[in-house]
């Protein structure tokens, strides 16, 4: 009977593509965005910025622009008659408790945990043989559940704890000390911190980094240049920490520091971009020690992962492009004098550790292998896992002999076992609570080539039975940038797309890590354009091979992911029915100007770098590329609070898009308010933009979707 009904219900989303034309359903009039004269001129090009104004959002005029904005977007989804059974969907799915993997810390056993619809989920500590209790709430930070939790670090002891707190999604943090046995807020709350981790020292204090805050403009959008890192000691006001790294004398654009679990060497990673940095260490057990460098230029990737006494284990692609583990004596670390412990495959590597051993965490096709190796380097166990997805984990104290890892993938809901060292064995230990059936659907991967002839891996998921006419409601998401890997894992989300017969579907574009470093290079600067052409080759394969049609495919992707959802649309028009490009960089001639933005030249060069570059960039900037044509239905998506990738270059590409639109689909911005690039949003908003992707998404294909039968997906066929 179930069977029979998911066909029927199949066959009878597809009401036509003139759904929403029938239903009425079109935009308010957008509102007058005026234009400005502002110019600049590279190398000799004059290029008008009428849009430059929307920068600032400070002024009232763009706050008076958002809310305008918003109101027609709002106007729109509200005329969408399935909005709400969309939400409603959402809720019931996302209510069940989710569950992090545990951590030991001192005497207690820390966990977090989301009771289902809670805005944030509370971190709660368990001692040996006692009852779960509650340690930090984070529901309990704000009103409207919008101030979150951004990190936590416990001194070895686990006596002490500080953690950081987020308002509105915003990277900059306050940083605050308890006492973990009484829970008090020891000496003061550190302000402004910025992109940085507590890296404990004993008892006494920790290392921090953060930027001073800009002084001029936007504290949002001020540029953020200069990293420094600093020794808070306890009881110490934050105006006396102690510079250690960083400032006029070694200026970087980002630095990190953390300490080896022994406490012996801190570490000190800095770097200018996002990709490569310089490496140094201080050995802490002899007083006055110099801090010393290691590796002195940022063209590779290294860091020190662990150490045994005096010997270093540094993780680096120096001479591997898929990364290798290597040794050296602290005492003279030079990269001349080191020895592969693991050594580079056709694979590429990550590396944690715990239990005293070293854990190979390898990509396969973007898929996970882990081994367990000795601290020596022999390989003892092979970790078997449950299927073919993404691991996660593996990461604990020496001491631990039980550790825990989470396993997922696209059909796979996150699950959390409990591994044994010794044996090598896995348990479960805690499964998901979600309402899906993974036996209902299949995930597959296939390759496919590029433009220029690449094989690019794409994995594809869809209910068993979706017959392949071209009609089925597609997302297909991709990233594309900054080594970045894009991995198998569970989305809640996903499950409204896939129990109404539709297909989600991720290639991994060049840019992306998950071939190595070569990989990542074959789609930086002048060679971007590969990254657009790959994304387009997977909507053509989904296309050739009736998967969907251009009538029933939507693009998404965020950040770096948003731009390439604004170069495709540019570039071709044509491709999709819908496009998401969410919290996106859409102006490549002035991100260098945001923020910490100057650090992603790596990845896409900067206007300011030669004639050629600057021709480049002018060429597929998405802000810049659009000319009337007739545009998929697009909804662009970012934050009053994003300070990463500013909402500036959203604001400005919804204006030229709305400008520059010569169909009838929408060109809708939608702006969360209270809100960041994405981290520590909560729960209500989470949902709220799911159900109006989904809904914006369906509407604009001509889908009618059917409410889910009651207990479907947890039944057997």
């Amino acid at each position: 009977m179930i069977k029979h009904y998911c066909l029927l219900l199949t066959a009878a989303l597809f009401c036509g593509h003139s759904y929403a034309q029938r239903m009425n359903i079109k935009p308010a009039p957008y509102p007058q965005t005026k234009k400005g004269t502002v110019t600049d001129t590279y190398f000799g090009t004059t290029v008008p910025d009428p849009y430059r104004w929307l920068e600032d959002d400070r002024a009232d005029d763009t706050k008076a622009w958002v809310q305008e904005q918003n109101k027609v977007t709002q106007a729109y989804l509200n005329q969408i008659p399935f909005r709400e059974t969309i939400r409603k969907r959402l809720e019931t799915l996302w209510n069940y408790a989710k569950y992090s993997a545990p951590f030991k810390e001192g005497a207690y056993t820390y966990f977090y945990k989301n009771d289902g619809l809670q805005a944030q989920a509370v971190l709660y500590r368990q001692a040996e043989g006692g009852e779960p209790e509650v340690f930090l709430d984070p529901n309990t930070f704000s009103k409207d559940g919008t101030t979150s939790m951004a990190g936590i670090s416990f001194s070895k002891d686990g006596s002490l704890a500080g953690y950081q707190l987020s308002g509105g999604g915003s990277d900059w943090t306050n940083a605050v000390v308890i006492n973990a046995q009484t829970k008090q807020v020891v000496g003061d709350t550190l302000k402004d911190v910025k992109f940085s981790g507590i890296a404990w020292r004993g008892n006494e204090g920790f290392y921090y980094s953060t930027y001073d805050k800009p002084k001029e403009g936007s504290q949002l959008s001020g540029m953020t240049d200069q990293h420094k890192l600093y020794w808070h000691k306890l009881g110490t006001p934050q105006a006396d920490d102690k510079l250690i790294f960083g400032g006029a004398e070694t200026p970087r654009r980002y630095i990190s520091a953390y300490l080896t679990e022994d406490e012996r060497f801190l570490v000190i990673t800095a770097a200018n971009s996002t990709t490569g940095n310089e490496l140094y260490i201080q050995d802490l057990s002899k007083p006055g020690s110099a801090i010393v460098n290691v590796v002195n230029n940022m063209d590779n990737v290294h860091y020190v992962v662990d150490n045994v006494g005096s010997k270093l284990y540094i993780y680096t692609n120096l001479y591997a492009p898929t990364y290798r583990l290597v040794t050296v004596n602290a005492a003279d670390p030079q990269s001349g004098k080191w020895k592969n412990l693991i050594a580079k495959s056709a694979n590429v590597l990550e590396i944690s550790t715990a239990g005293g051993k070293l854990f190979a965490h390898y990509l396969k096709d973007a898929t996970t292998l882990i081994q367990q190796y000795s601290m020596e380097g022999k390989l003892e166990h092979a970790v078997t896992l449950p299927g073919v997805g993404t691991a996660s984990g593996f990461s604990a104290k020496k001491k631990d002999k039980d550790i825990y890892y989470t396993f997922t993938s696209y059909v796979y809901p996150s699950t959390i076992f409990k591994y044994n060292v010794q044996t090598g064995k896995s348990d479960v230990y805690k499964k998901s609570g979600v309402q899906f059936n993974p036996e209902l659907y299949e995930s597959k991967q296939v390759f496919y080539k590029s433009k220029d002839g690449t094989r690019v891996p794409m994995i594809i998921t869809y209910k068993k039975g979706v017959v392949l006419n071209g009609k089925n409601p597609t997302l297909l998401y991709a990233y594309g940038g900054f080594g970045v890997n894009l991995t198998p894992s569970f989305s809640t989300s996903n499950i409204v797309l896939l129990e109404q017969g539709g297909i989600y579907a991720v290639p991994n574009l060049r840019g992306g890590g998950e071939y190595g470093e070569t990989w990542h290079k074959a789609g930086i600067k002048m060679r971007k354009q590969n990254v657009f052409d790959d994304f387009i080759a997977a909507a053509e394969y989904l296309i050739t091979h009736k998967y969907t049609s251009k009538d029933y495919l939507a693009i998404a992707g965020g950040s770096n992911g948003g731009l390439l959802v604004g170069a495709t649309i540019t570039q071709r028009p044509d491709l999709c029915q819908v496009a998401f490009p969410a919290v996106g960089v859409m102006d490549m001639l002035r991100y260098n100007k945001f923020t910490a933005g100057a650090g992603w030249a790596y990845d896409y060069g900067t206007a300011e770098d030669s004639e050629g570059m600057f021709k480049y960039l002018y060429q597929y900037s998405p802000y810049h590329a659009l000319k009337p044509a007739s545009y998929p239905a697009t909804m662009v998506t970012t934050a009053d609070h994003d300070d990463r990738v500013v909402p500036a270059h959203s604001f400005k590409f919804a204006a030229r898009l709305q400008e520059m639109q010569k169909g009838p689909a929408p060109t809708l911005i939608r702006i969360e308010t209270n809100a960041g690039h994405g981290a520590g949003r909560s729960t209500a908003q989470i949902i709220g933009q799911e159900t109006d992707k989904w809904a914006f998404m369906f509407v604009n294909m001509g889908v009618n979707p059917t409410p889910a039968l009651p207990g479907r997906e947890g039944a057997k066929d």
